[in-house]
């Protein structure tokens, strides 16, 4: 069986993530799913919280309609600057150096990829940022075959909220055997 392939500005973002010794990229399997979401907003405003090396931005990228904006901010200077790079070409994307909460100048959003800040410290501001019918993924949980969803034993408070927020329509997807993600819409 073949491999499926990865979008040059994908493998540019992996290299770039490699030399910065970056090892927390988005995953494969999260970045497909992170590329539809963009493509189903093809004139969204597309936001990334936690830019890393800007492998997850890549995969955004790639489903990024002619007339979207995709704006995405990293705390570490070195890691936003090299992400910059690779979109340097690209005056849709805004790569931004700094705390989460810069992104809220860009607010509301039709895809939110909250991969760093906000997700844990704040969760309800960032379903505030949403614009109604948008789209919000978390990855990096543990598949939990219980209710309410357990991690270590415990309830795992963080993506009960996510799961049953009044505002959401939320569910799980399985992006490994070992790994999910909470996928929601913010309802009208």
């Amino acid at each position: 069986m073949a491999e499926r392939a990865v979008p040059p500005r994908v493998a540019a973002a992996e290299r770039a993530a490699s030399e910065a010794g970056f090892g927390k990229s988005c995953t494969p399997e999260v970045g497909r799913l992170l590329r539809l979401a963009a493509a189903a907003k093809p004139r969204g405003v597309v936001a990334e919280s936690g830019t890393g090396a800007g492998v997850g931005t890549a995969w955004l990228h790639g489903g990024l309609g002619a007339g979207a904006r995709l704006v995405t901010v990293e705390r570490d200077e070195d890691l936003a600057r090299g992400a910059a790079a690779v979109f340097a070409d690209d005056d849709r994307v805004s790569v931004l150096t700094g705390d989460w909460r810069l992104l809220e100048r860009y607010a509301p959003f039709d895809v939110f990829f909250c991969d760093g800040g906000g997700k844990r410290d704040d969760p309800e501001r960032v379903v505030g940022l949403l614009a109604p019918g948008g789209l919000l993924i978390l990855d990096d949980f543990t598949p939990s075959p219980h209710w309410p969803p357990r991690f270590e034993g415990e309830v795992d408070e963080l993506r009960l909220f996510y799961l049953t927020h009044p505002a959401l329509d939320a569910t799980e997807v399985l992006t490994t055997p070992a790994t999910s993600a909470v996928v929601a819409a913010r309802r009208p």
